[in-house]
This record gives C-alpha cells, structure tokens and sequence, in this order.
C-alpha cells in the first residue's frame, strides 16, 4: 500500500485502540456459552461482545458527560449496533484470511512502541506498563496483539475499497449549476402609499364576511379549564414587619450600592516607552489624528481599549490625571502597571449619595419580599398534608391563606397565574387523573391545581375580534388593490412597456443566487424566480406590499468567485466520500452474506445481564 494510505490505516487502528482500552477493568465472564455468533470461521467469543459494549457505554458517557443504564442502551439500539460493529470486523478478518492479506511482526511492533499507554517515564516503550495495561482490561499480550493486528489488516481491506474514489466531474457539475446558478432581475415595489384613491371603510357585513372567510385565525386553540388554589410573595409582603435596626444594617451592608464615588468613563492606550507615548499625544494635540486614530493604528479596536466606568483609585497614578480632565480630553503620558499610557476621558458620572431615609423604602421593600417569599414557601407543607388527607382545593383555601381562582388556560396564555414563570410547564402536563399537589414557582408563588374539563377549539365572538377585523380587512384590501394594479402594469409590460412607462419605478438585482434574498422580500419570492424563464413577469405580495417581478437574465455559477470555488471542493469531497461509503458498506454486506452469520441470542443474552 502507499505510504499515504499506511498512514491513514495507522491513525485508524489507533483510535480503535483507544475505543477499545476504554473498557479498562472489564469483568471477563468465563462462565457458560464461548461466543455470541460466528462469521464464516471467526468466533464473535462472549468476552469480546462484553469488552465492546462496556468500551461504547464509557465512550458516551465520556462524550455526554452523563451515565447510560444498560436498560437505556437497549432502547437507544447500542447493543445491536456494537454487535454488528462486530460482524462486520469478523466478516472482514474471514476475506483477509482468503486473500492472504496480514500485517508482519515489525509493523506490529512498530504500532505498539509508539502507543503512550505502553510507554515510561521516558517516553520510550515499558513492558511493565504495556503488561499492566492488558492486565486492567482483562487482555492477554497475545489477545490484544491479535486485536492488533486484525485491526490493521481490515484497515488495508478498507482502504483498498473506499480510498481513491471519485465521482465523475458531470455529476458535481450538474449538482453546482442548480446549487449555484444566478439570476438577474428587474423588479419594482408598490407599498399602501401608491394607493391614491384611499381605502374603503368596511361595514359590518364586510367584517363578518372576513370574519366567516378566515375563521381558522379567529377559532381559540383548545383550552384546560383549570380551577387552583395560590398564594404569592405579594400576598404576604404587607403583613410582613421589618425592624428598623435590620433596615439600617442592610444599608451599611450595601453601602456600595448606595453611596457611589465620583467615576470616570475612560479608555487607556499603552506605548511601549514613554516617548512614544509622548509623540503620539503631540499629533492629537497638534491635530495630526485623533484618539480614535491612534487607536487604529495600533490594529486595535475601542473595545480592546474601553475600561469603562472606574474610580480615581482604581486608576493608581493615573487617577489625579484623569479625574483633573473633562470629557473628551486625552491626558499622559501617565505611568501605569503596564507601561507608559495615555487615557481619553468618555464622561464624567457624580458622585451618588443615598441618605438612610431615602434608602429606607427599597431596603424595606427588598426585605419583606424576601421574608414573605420564605413565608409563602413555609405554607406549602402544611398546605402539602391537607391535600394528602383528602381535602379538595376549595376546602384548602378554608384552612390556609391560599386563595382560590379559575383560568381557561392555552400555551401563550399570559395572565393571572399563567403569568408567574413556570406555571405554563405544570399546567401542559396536568390531566384529569392527576391529584392537586402543591408546587413552588420560580418566584416562591405556591399553588395546587385541579383539571376541571378540557374545551375543544371554538370561533371566538365576532363582537369579540371585531377591532381586530378592522386592521386585518384593511391589510387584505390593501393587499387586493395594489395587487390589481401591478397585473395591470404587467398587462402593458407585455404589450412592450417599461417599468418607467407602465408606472413603475424599477430596481435591478444582479446575480441572485438560491440561498440569497432580496431585502424586504420572503425566500419564496426567490423560489419563483427561479421557476421563471427570461422574460417571464409575476407579481408577489411582501410584507403589507406587492412586488412585480421580470426575470432578465439566466447565468451559470461564477467560476472565478471564492464562494462557488469552495462549493465546488465540498461538494467533490462530499459525493467523493459519499460514493466510497457506498460502495464499502456494498462491499461489507457482501461479505458477510458470502461468510454466513450466526448467531447466539442465548450467550447474548447472559452477556447483557451482567450488566444489568
């Protein structure tokens, strides 16, 4: 084979090394049945199977950062997929053996000196680490040396089949002249604002008539009818005492918050020496450039530079520069931490000082919805126990502070208690058969809820919507006129007309592309066009406008454009690979037809329960 391909066959059995050592400390079962199966001559042995499948459970639990149950491994089809994994190895092992294809004593070895699992201290290869390593995966040397080099062998088996193909050139052609082909088009915009004639005022006859005609946007989505009983923060905030010494110590706690010094919005340039530095504050005061300038000049950004809002202490021995300066002027050079600097001053924010007496309210406001939130939270339990004995929702609001209330709820509802976060997850959950609990919110608002009956879809009232009818037949009238205005601009357009002549004001779009849209246009504008033929005229509504289109030109891909020279490489790549794993999987199936598969469900089974 190629060096290229020895190469790519290497890195391959390295990985499959690697899958395979991650099943470290894998229990070998010894016991009953030899093998799961057989391909041709070669024995799928029971501890294979197990090392396979303990070697992907912990390769996905690596890749998800989550533990997988056997039982879930079943489900999500692991085990039937690591067990085909293994007929295929077989069948491909059983066509090496009739080919006579195998991988000598030097190249086996030169693969295991450089596996770093099996290397010293010093980097070179330890046969006490490579004898430890087999040992914690249940391994012989000769069993994994085996593993090897089959390994080895079905990579050049691989190889030989899928590298080096290649789909003709007509076919990427043929694939990029759709993918990539252009348009030019010609096309004008007529919005409300061409409708010289004013809208008519619709009646009520009209809107109904709307109303019948769009009934689907006008019908409610099914609802759960949904009585609950809560109790809020809110609820409880008022009855809640604050201590006035308490107050006072959360102002001294928070005193950053209330008492602000006087802050600078700064952004700091650094210079490598203080010359520099002193050269470059001379051409802004000369005029030369600018802060902005120097910047860029440096290849930086503002933001690279922006230290936002500090304090003159934060600043150190740039502070009393600084804060002597007003907004906009640049000051330095000034030594700082990390060399000479100069500074430009963005604004100038006061000092913010806020008395006890002012504070008292937010403080107090903060507290007592903390302690009413733990208050509300604290009522759940014992509301939890009545519920649990039996009692309904309205005899809950009996006993407890809770209070009892109705919604008609559908995702997207957004008032009363729909509006609290949270709420909208229990509620799509909730069925007839469910028992009230008490649930916390996100806000500490607790509640129980109880599904009364479910109302299918309904048109909601005409009296209802009407104020919605209104805007809606207005858009739709809009829509009508301008649309029987641009097919009588086409009329003309076909008699010869122009644009300009036909009333229109033309716009030009060179080049358009499939995955490209014309701005303020829907994609499906851009589908039609392409359905078009030179010369062809159409009109489409957009947004509350309608647009008249005229396809003028077809073009085939720009060969000399980057975009269309990297979709041409990734679509070779891409039908090149594609075609090799056809033709291997082919291959593959071939093989093991040819070999003969069987299999033991009986050893397969006891494997599985030892995992379980």
């Amino acid at each position: 084979m190629a060096t290229k391909k020895s190469n790519v066959a290497m890195w391959v059995v390295m990985g499959l090394l690697i899958l395979g050592l991650g099943g470290f400390g894998a229990t070998s079962i010894s016991t009953g049945p030899r093998s799961v199966g057989s391909v041709g001559g070669n024995e799928i042995t029971v501890n294979e199977y197990a090392r396979a499948l303990q070697s992907e459970l912990r390769a996905i639990q690596s890749q998800t950062g989550q533990a997988l149950s056997f039982e879930q491994a079943e489900q999500f089809g692991l085990t039937e997929g690591v067990l085909q994994k293994l007929i295929a190895d077989k069948a491909l092992d059983n066509e090496a053996a009739r080919l006579g294809v195998s991988v000598g004593d030097e190249t086996l070895r030169d693969q295991l000196v450089t596996i770093q699992a099996f290397q010293g201290l010093d980097g070179n290869f330890d046969r006490d680490a490579y004898r430890f390593a087999l040992q914690q995966s249940g391994l012989s040397e000769s069993e994994f040396e085996k593993s090897l080099r089959d390994d080895t062998t079905r990579t050049i088996l691989q190889a030989a089949v899928a590298t080096g193909v290649k789909m003709p050139a007509t076919y990427v052609d043929t694939i990029l002249d759709f993918v990539a082909a252009r348009r030019n088009v010609t096309f004008a915009r007529l919005t409300e604002g061409d409708i010289t004639t004013g809208l008519p005022v619709p009646s009520d006859e009209d809107l109904k008539a709307f109303y019948d005609a769009h009934i689907d946007q006008y019908t409610a989505p099914e609802k759960k009818r949904i009585t609950y009983a809560w109790l809020t923060p809110e609820d409880l905030v008022d009855t809640v005492e604050i201590d006035d010494d308490l107050i006072r110590q959360q102002y001294e706690a928070r005193a950053d918050e209330f008492n602000r010094p006087e802050r600078r919005l700064v952004e700091r340039l650094v210079f490598l020496d203080e010359a520099t530095a002193q050269t470059a504050l001379d051409s802004v005061t000369s005029g030369e450039t600018d802060f902005d300038g120097l910047v860029a000049d440096r290849g930086l950004t503002l933001s690279d530079v922006d230290m936002g809002d500090v304090t003159e202490d934060t600043l150190g021995a740039a502070g009393a520069a600084v804060f002597a300066a007003t907004s906009g002027d640049v000051v330095g050079p000034v030594e700082t931490d990390l060399g000479p600097a100069l500074f430009r001053v963005n604004g100038v924010l006061p000092a913010q000082e806020t008395p006890l007496d002012s504070a008292r309210l937010i403080i107090r406001e903060d507290l007592a919805m903390d302690r009413a939130r733990r208050q509300a939270e604290g009522e759940a339990e014992p509301a939890e126990d009545l519920l649990a004995g039996g009692a309904t929702l309205e005899e809950l609001v009996e006993e407890t502070p809770l209070t009892l209330g109705t919604i008609d709820w559908s995702d997207g509802i957004g008032e009363g208690i729909a509006a609290y976060g949270g709420f909208d997850a229990f509620a799509a959950e909730l069925t007839a058969d469910d028992y009230p609990e008490i649930h916390v919110l996100e806000d500490g608002t607790i509640f129980a809820m109880r599904l009364d009956e479910t109302l299918p879809p309904a048109p909601e009232p005409f009296e209802d919507v009407k104020p919605r009818l209104t805007g809606a037949w207005e858009a739709e009238q809009t829509v009508k006129i301008l649309t029987e205005r641009a097919e009588g601009a086409i009329g003309r357009m076909q008699e010869g007309a122009t644009f300009e002549a036909a009333g229109l004001t033309p716009q030009t779009q060179e080049g358009l592309m499939r995955s490209d849209t014309i701005l303020g246009m829907p994609a499906s504008i851009t589908e039609a066009i392409f359905a078009m033929e030179p010369g062809d005229v159409i009109t489409r509504a957009a947004f509350g406008s309608v647009i008249v289109i005229r396809l003028d030109d077809i073009l085939p891909p720009d060969e000399d454009a980057p975009q269309v020279a990297q979709t041409r490489q990734q679509l070779a790549s891409q039908t090149d690979g594609s075609l090799a794993q056809d033709l291997y999987s082919a291959y593959a199936a071939d093989l093991r037809d040819r070999a003969g598969i069987k299999i033991n469900r009986t050893a397969i089974d006891a494997v599985h329960a030892q995992f379980r």
